[in-house]
C-alpha cells in the first residue's frame, strides 16, 4: 500500500518522464506525449504478470476503464510494470487498453515505486490530471468494491457511496432485496412462482452457494426441515452462482427451498450488497426485512441440526450462545469432553477399551484427521515421529484420533498406521467434540492440558514449528523456545532468474523479502493449498512456523492461510511449480 498523503502535488510530466523520453506507450507501440494527456484524472497502476491478484483485478479495472471511456469521463491509466523481463511485460500489457511507462525505463519505474512508497500490488494511485494533486492510494480497493460508481476514486466519493448504502440498509425490506423491475417473485423447487410479498413477515435465509452439492447444504436442509417441524416460519432462498444450468437444476430439485432464477440480474447485486466473498454464505433476514446475521454458516457448521436452539441467529441469541460456550470452557475437563453416558473409553487398534480416566492428568492431543485428505496423509508421518520422540522421554502424553473418514474401511486402514488411541468410527462423541473445540479443518490437533483445559487449538503449528521440544505446549514453554530459537540457514531458491534479485541470493532470505516486498503479490493461490488464497503476512517478532513445502523453521514473512493453519515460505510460494 502506498503511503502518500492527500493534498500533496506532483508534476505529472516530471514524474512520468525519463532521460530523453517525454512519452508513454500503448500496447501497439503508439506513443503519446505526456504533455498531451489532458485527462481530468490520472491513475498510476502498479502491477505485474506474476501477481495472481493483479490478474484478477485487471478484468475489473478494464471494465471500469471502458465504462468511464464510453461515458467520456476522461480517466486515463498509466501502467507501471514490476515485471522482470520485456517478454513478460509485453504479454501482460497486450490486452490492456491504457498507457504504460516503457519496460526499458527501469529507473523511472523504480523511482515511481519509491516515490509512492509501494509495498504491495495491485496498487492504483489517483492524481488530479490538471494540478497533479494526490487524491488516493486506495483506488484499487474502491474499484473492487464499487466499480465505476466510485469515480473519481476519492475518499469523499466513497463516503457518498457509503452514506447511500447506509440509507438503503436503513430502509431495507425483503422486497427491496429481491424484487426487480422484471420480476416480483422467486421460484419453488418445482418451478412455480412465489411472489416475494407472500414471504413478508417470516425469517428468510439467503443461501449463496457456488455448488450446492456439499455437506453444508445437506446440514442446512436438515435444519430447515426441523425448524418447520417445530412450527417456525423460516424459508431458505438460494442465490445461485452456478455457471451450468444442469448443476443448478439438480441442486434445487433436491431441496424444498425457493430460489432466485438462474443467472438473474439481482444475483450480482445481492453478492455485492452483502459483500459475499466466500461460498457458502447464509445471510439471515428477519421478519421485519432487516438483516439479522450476515453469515450464519459458522453456527450451523459448529452445531449442525442442533443449531435450531439458536434460531433465528440474531445478535441476542449469539450473545447467549457465546456466554454458554465461555462457561463450558471454564468448567471443561477431560472427562467432560470424552465421557458421554456409556461411552467412557477410547480404544486401541485391537478395539481394547482404555478408560478416559486413565488419561486424566496427561497432556492429550485430540487428532482430527482422515485418510481421504492429502494434507492429513502428508502430516501423519511427521506426527508419528514427534509422538515417538515425546513418548521416549516417558512424558505423560497421549494422542486420540478422531476420524473424519467417510467409511469404516477407510477409518480402519488409516488407524492401522497409528501408534496411539482413537474413538471408534461410529462414535457419537465425534461431532460434539468438533463443535465444542471449533474444529473446522483437518488435520487439526487440539491440545488438552493435564487439568483438562484447552491449551491450544494450533497443535499442528506448534509441532511443525518446534517439533517434539514443544511438549508440554504451554505458553511458558513456547515462550522459552521463541527466545532461544534462531532462524536456521536455508538453501535459497531463486526468486527470479533475472534482474537485481540474483545479486542478493547470498544474503539472508528474509532481508531479500524485505527488499523486494514491493514486487511480491499480497495474495496468491498455490497448488499445495488449493482450498483458499494465501495471504502474505508479516509475523510478530519471535513468532515462527514450519514451511509446508521445505519443512524448515521460518519467521518474519509467510504466505499464510489462517483458517487452515497453513504456511509457505515466500520463496517456496513464488518458486514456479514444475
Amino acid at each position: 500500500m502506498a503511503d502518500a498523503e492527500a493534498g500533496e502535488f506532483y508534476n505529472i510530466i516530471s514524474i512520468l518522464s525519463g532521460d530523453r523520453r517525454d512519452y508513454l506507450v500503448f500496447n501497439n507501440g503508439d506513443e503519446v506525449k505526456i504533455a498531451d494527456l489532458n485527462a481530468p484524472f490520472l491513475g498510476i497502476y502498479f502491477s505485474a504478470s506474476w501477481c495472481p491478484h493483479c490478474k484478477s483485478f485487471n478484468s475489473q479495472l478494464t471494465e471500469v476503464y471502458n465504462n468511464l471511456s464510453s461515458e467520456n469521463k476522461g480517466f486515463q491509466i498509466v501502467l507501471i510494470s514490476l515485471d522482470w523481463s520485456e517478454e513478460e511485460f509485453n504479454e501482460y500489457f497486450s490486452p490492456m487498453p491504457w498507457l504504460a511507462v516503457p519496460f526499458s525505463e527501469w529507473e523511472t519505474r523504480q523511482r515511481l515505486t519509491d516515490l509512492f512508497k509501494i509495498t504491495g500490488i495491485p496498487t492504483l494511485i489517483t492524481l488530479d490530471g490538471k494540478s497533479g494533486r494526490f487524491m488516493s492510494n486506495e483506488a484499487a480497493e474502491f474499484v473492487v468494491e464499487y466499480g465505476s460508481r466510485a469515480y473519481p476514486f476519492t475518499l469523499d466519493r466513497v463516503k457518498e457511496l457509503k452514506d447511500e448504502k447506509e440509507t438503503i440498509i436503513k430502509n431495507q425490506t425483503l422486497e427491496s432485496l429481491l424484487v426487480s423491475p422484471e420480476r416480483d417473485y422467486v421460484l419453488s423447487s418445482k418451478g412455480n412462482k412465489v411472489t416475494v410479498g407472500e414471504l413478508e413477515g417470516i425469517v428468510v435465509g439467503l443461501y449463496f452457494s457456488h455448488n450446492s452439492g456439499n455437506q453444508f447444504t445437506s446440514t442446512l436442509s436438515q435444519l430447515h426441515e426441523k425448524l418447520r417441524e417445530q412450527g417456525e416460519k423460516f424459508e431458505i432462498i438460494m442465490v445461485p452462482s452456478d455457471e451450468d444450468r444442469s448443476t443448478f437444476d439438480k441442486s434445487i430439485s433436491t431441496t424444498q427451498w425457493l430460489t432466485v432464477p438462474f443467472k438473474d440480474k439481482t444475483i450480482e447485486h445481492l453478492i455485492e450488497y452483502f459483500e459475499v466473498s466466500n461460498f457458502p454464505t447464509l445471510v439471515i433476514i428477519g421478519s421485519d426485512g432487516k438483516t439479522l446475521n450476515f453469515n450464519a454458516t459458522d453456527i450451523i457448521e459448529n452445531y449442525g441440526v442442533e443449531a435450531v436452539e439458536w434460531f433465528p441467529f440474531s445478535n441476542e441469541k449469539l450473545r447467549i450462545m457465546e456466554e454458554i460456550e465461555r462457561t463450558n470452557m471454564e468448567l471443561q475437563t477431560l472427562e467432560s469432553l470424552l465421557i458421554s453416558r456409556e461411552l467412557y473409553y477410547v480404544v486401541r487398534k485391537d478395539r481394547r477399551k482404555v478408560p478416559v480416566l486413565d488419561l486424566v492428568g496427561k497432556t492429550v492431543l485430540l487428532y482430527f484427521s482422515a485418510e481421504w485428505s492429502r494434507s492429513c496423509c502428508e502430516f501423519q508421518p511427521k506426527l508419528i515421529s514427534y509422538y515417538n520422540e515425546i513418548k521416549k522421554k516417558q512424558s505423560p502424553f497421549e494422542i486420540v484420533f478422531i476420524s473424519n473418514d467417510r467409511d469404516q474401511c477407510s477409518y480402519e486402514n488409516f488407524f492401522s498406521s497409528m501408534p496411539w488411541l482413537a474413538l471408534l468410527f461410529e462414535d457419537s462423541r465425534k461431532n460434539p467434540l468438533k463443535r465444542a473445540l471449533k474444529v473446522r479443518s483437518i488435520p487439526s490437533l487440539v491440545i488438552i492440558g493435564p487439568d483438562g483445559k484447552t491449551v491450544s487449538r494450533n497443535g499442528k503449528k506448534l509441532l511443525m514449528t518446534y517439533g517434539a521440544d514443544a511438549f508440554p505446549f504451554t505458553d511458558e514453554r513456547i515462550e522459552e523456545l521463541k527466545k532461544s530459537s534462531r532462524r536456521s540457514e536455508v538453501n535459497f531458491k531463486e526468486l527470479t532468474s533475472k534482474g537485481e534479485a540474483n545479486e542478493a541470493m547470498d544474503t539472508v532470505a528474509f532481508d531479500l523479502i524485505d527488499k523486494f516486498v514491493s514486487m511480491i503479490p499480497n495474495k496468491l493461490q498455490h497448488e499445495l493449498h488449493e482450498e483458499h488464497e494465501l495471504v502474505l503476512t508479516r509475523l510478530d517478532y519471535g513468532d515462527g512456523y514450519c514451511c509446508y513445502e521445505c519443512e524448515l523453521s521460518c519467521e518474519r514473512w509467510s504466505y499464510r492461510c489462517n483458517e487452515c493453519d497453513f504456511d509457505l515460505h515466500p520463496l517456496c510460494a513464488l518458486d514456479p511449480i514444475e
